[in-house]
């Protein structure tokens, strides 16, 4: 009886000296009501545990590994057409006319030709079949 007396006296005395608390449930993700300050390094968890690759961030270095010859022919394609740009609007305003005719530049069919609008330029790129015309009006 001593014994069980002892027992309830010990576990009568924790009930007044410990105190319970409350669980409570506080979310980690700011978007669900958490500590907004957790973004970040929610955000760098998740893209270090992130095994996919973008294609869009590979196709955009992609451009730096580029071969240094065709860059050279880009560039010269580029500059033979600014050149003729140059030319024809030079020739069509200046003292001597645009020959009619068909260039071949690198990739690029240009038709030079006149019309009852002015002189139209007909560019064909090559490669992709993609076509661009242009009309410099008569003044």
């Amino acid at each position: 009886m001593k014994r069980k007396l002892t027992l309830l006296g010990i576990l009568i005395l924790f009930a007044f000296i410990g105190n319970a608390q409350k669980f409570v449930y506080t979310p980690k993700n700011p978007s669900f009501g958490g500590n907004t300050f957790n973004y970040q390094w929610l955000m760098s968890s998740a893209q270090a545990q992130d095994l996919t690759k973008d294609k869009a961030e590979e196709s955009k270095f992609e451009s730096y590994r580029s071969d240094p010859v065709d860059d050279f022919k880009e560039s010269l394609n580029r500059q033979i057409l600014s050149r003729l740009s140059r030319q024809l609007i030079d020739d069509q305003f200046g003292e001597e006319a645009l020959k009619e005719g068909t260039y071949e530049l690198g990739d690029y069919r240009i038709q030079v030709g006149n019309n009852d609008e002015g002189v139209t330029v007909n560019i064909v790129d090559n490669k992709t079949g993609a076509t661009t015309d242009v009309t410099v009006p008569y003044f």
